[in-house]
């Protein structure tokens, strides 16, 4: 499933082609996603404005004229491409595609059909069941190591599965937990109550750089996820652990031959990678 760096690049994507643009042309070849479609959805969106795109945790926003927001979500196979308008006869799973007056093209193509669309008031938004119970967003200046401490106190579940729940923070997913979880040198089975103090100053600092790392990649491409402009993103080719296991750990002096590299365990139903000597 697409993260918070997959989610970030595509706004940053679909901003230049969007924002301030008119969507003349909506067409819907579905009636629901993971759930039912607004009732008159491509009539309700057909002319009219963007005015602005953002992202919160893993769902893209775009606000539009007559207050209202489009509420997006990429979900497991989920990805917005856009083209000039030469982008060739409509593809199976390409559900719901906006042409602008401009004559660009985004096509929301799902071939699992787990992702979301929905329209809501502006004023209502923050109130919207799927972002209400939010936790910070790991980029921003509400999220540093005292607020994660408070989050995780008294939480008597493995760090890893703590960092998955959106209510701690907001965007986090499997890759990237494990990922800061090695840089901040935590196990992903410490119990999340014992990350205070120094611990949470250091586990906040590694999501928000591997994140911004992560970003400046443009995000890491598993199955279908790509970039707005149709491009891969190379984040997985700077992965410390993740989905290597057996390999040697890049920034210690592990005996690969004696201790086995990267380790992998399942948490939650999920694959967790990380390194026993480094991490504890």
């Amino acid at each position: 499933m697409p993260e918070l760096p997959e989610v970030e690049t595509v706004v940053r994507g679909l901003r230049p082609r969007l924002e301030g643009r008119v969507l003349a042309r909506v067409e819907q070849h579905c009636d629901a996603l993971r759930f039912p479609l607004p009732v008159d959805f491509a009539r309700r969106l057909q002319g009219r404005r963007i005015l602005s795109i953002k992202r919160r945790a893993k769902y893209i926003l775009a606000q539009l004229d007559g207050n209202e927001v489009l509420l997006c979500h990429l979900g497991m196979s989920g990805r917005m491409v856009v083209s000039n308008g030469d982008a060739g006869p409509r593809e199976k799973h390409d559900h719901i595609i906006f042409t602008t007056e401009t004559g660009d093209q985004i096509r929301f193509n799902d071939a699992r059909r787990f992702g979301m669309m929905d329209l809501v008031e502006d004023s209502r938004v923050s109130e919207h069941r799927l972002l209400r119970d939010l936790g910070p967003e790991p980029l921003g200046n509400e999220f540093n190591g005292p607020v994660l401490a408070a989050a995780l106190k008294g939480r008597r579940t493995p760090i890893k599965a703590a960092l998955l729940d959106q209510k701690v923070v907001a965007g986090v997913g499997n890759i990237y937990a494990c990922e800061a979880l090695y840089f901040a040198g935590l196990s992903p089975r410490r119990q999340a109550y014992s990350v205070q103090g120094g611990r949470a100053e250091c586990l906040a600092a590694a999501i928000r750089q591997v994140l911004t790392r992560a970003i400046a990649a443009g995000g890491s491409s598993l199955r279908n996820y790509v970039q707005a402009d149709g491009e891969l993103g190379y984040f997985q080719h700077e992965w410390a652990v993740y989905d290597r296991f057996g390999e040697a750990c890049p920034e210690c002096d592990c005996d690969r031959g004696r201790g086995g590299g990267i380790r992998r365990l399942v948490q939650s139903n999920r694959s967790t990678f990380y390194c026993p000597k480094r991490q504890r």
